[in-house]
């Protein structure tokens, strides 16, 4: 199965994108993730990619969509996969559609998480970091214990004003693609992500038919 997950920053693609992919035996493809990985190698498309970012540009889509195609070939995705964050909008999603239709597949279903724009935002700039351990904390709903409480930061793109200007970037680029799928005749299941995630998880499982 290749399954798409669309929502905002926030919403919880990355947590539901993790346990599908354990429970439908795929891997997740989430390009940040990709990426990282790519540098940390030294991999030809990741010394591309540095060079982008090394000069404060973004990574063009071409060199993303390599990624993914190498993904893709690997003998772990044979079987289908689950794509986090990946498209982000229009033009990248008929890139893939076009890099599955040389292998013979298809986008089989998109699951959209909705969470309200406040919910993120609380869930977002509640967010802390241990910088000596990278263990990340959230002021309300799981604080950092005493002990470290006062080395724990709040990270640049958690900030409530960066959130939010992420937030108005998702709806003018990644948004329409809801729109896409549906005029592409794919499923797209909406699932309510302010909930919690043992109970997301389980709608997901329960719309894919699983």
């Amino acid at each position: 199965m290749d399954l798409i997950l669309l929502g905002a920053p926030g919403a919880g693609k990355g947590t539901q994108g993790a346990l599908l992919a354990t429970r439908l035996a795929v891997p997740k493809i989430a390009t940040g993730d990709m990426l990282r990985d790519a540098l940390r190698q030294g991999t030809p498309l990741g010394l591309e990619a540095k060079r982008y970012m090394d000069a404060g540009e973004l990574v063009p889509d071409s060199v993303v969509l390599g990624l993914v195609r190498e993904a893709l070939a690997g003998p772990a995705a044979q079987g289908g996969a689950v794509f986090d964050g990946y498209p982000r909008n229009v033009a990248q999603a008929a890139s893939l559609a076009g890099l599955l239709d040389e292998i013979g597949r298809g986008i089989d279903a998109v699951v959209y998480i909705d969470v309200p724009e406040d919910a993120i935002v609380s869930r977002m700039s509640g967010r802390r970091t241990d910088p000596e351990t990278g263990t990340v904390y959230h002021v309300e709903f799981n604080p950092p214990p005493a002990e470290i409480a006062a080395r724990v930061v709040q990270r640049a793109d958690d900030l409530e004003d960066t959130v939010r200007r992420r937030l108005a970037v998702y709806r003018e680029t990644t948004a329409p693609l809801v729109a896409f799928y549906e005029d592409a005749g794919i499923p797209v299941h909406r699932v309510d992500g302010d909930r919690a995630i043992e109970q997301v998880q389980d709608e997901i499982m329960g719309l894919l038919g699983r």
